[in-house]
């Protein structure tokens, strides 16, 4: 309580239950702020640490669980499942250009041979008949005509080079595909070996639980208590 409320207290001009209800006001004002900040703070927290969730050798993060996202060979046979299909889509199509490539330079090919006959008749009757405007002009438009022709026949050709050297580019994805496989089964034969490395003349079923808890151990949770140990000896003398 201030000087200033203590004295109109004492004059008489302010009431006491306004006076503690200010100050209730001012530490619930006070109270919610501090929670706030506690909450961010811990958001700020868990942001930080799912952020700097990744692989690094300072820092050992649990294994992640064993489903079939995580799993790493059955992640690596979709791998290459799915690229040899996609690759095989793709060589389909490149086919597809390359055959339709092939019939453009045939057509053209029999266009340019009527063209070329078209420019040897009209070069004996322009020789011939030179004062006819009309064989001059029919002559330079065969020519201009095969001069556009064999540039459309050098772009198909040069799309038939590129095509032939997409596919040599798509062979090294054959061998990424087989690459794959052989770590696929590197780590298969680890896993087998691992497993015969570690195997046991007893199953599973049959060996004893393991104590959870060892006198000397730091850790005190999942500690059987007192009255488990009751029950356990009770279940017994029942058998």
């Amino acid at each position: 309580m201030t000087q200033e409320e203590l004295d109109a207290l004492m004059n008489e001009d302010l009431d006491l239950n306004e006076v503690n209800e200010t100050e209730e006001m001012l530490d619930d004002s006070e109270d919610f702020d501090t929670q706030s900040e506690e909450t961010n703070n811990v958001e700020e927290e868990n942001n930080d640490e799912a952020a700097a969730y990744r692989v690094s050798a300072l820092h050992s993060w649990p294994p992640p669980p064993p489903t079939d996202d995580n799993k790493m060979v059955h992640q690596l046979d979709d791998v290459t499942k799915e690229s040899e299909q996609k690759a095989s889509e793709i060589f389909d199509l490149i086919e597809g250009i390359s055959n339709d490539l092939g019939d453009g330079e045939k057509s053209i090919k029999k266009t340019k041979a009527i063209i070329d006959s078209n420019i040897a008749l009209f070069t004996t009757l322009h020789a011939k008949f030179p004062h006819v405007e009309a064989f001059g002009e029919q002559l330079t438009q065969n020519k201009e005509a095969k001069e556009h022709l064999d540039a459309i026949m050098q772009i198909l050709q040069d799309g038939g080079d590129t095509i032939m050297n997409i596919m040599d580019i798509m062979q090294y994805q054959d061998i990424h595909r087989q690459k794959i496989e052989r770590v696929i089964n590197v780590m298969r034969a680890l896993s087998t070996y691992m497993n015969h490395l570690f195997s046991g003349k007893i199953d599973d079923a049959k060996r004893v639980s393991s104590a959870v808890h060892i006198h000397g151990d730091t850790t005190t949770e999942n500690v059987v208590s007192s009255d488990d140990i009751e029950a356990l000896l009770a279940s017994f003398g029942q058998k």
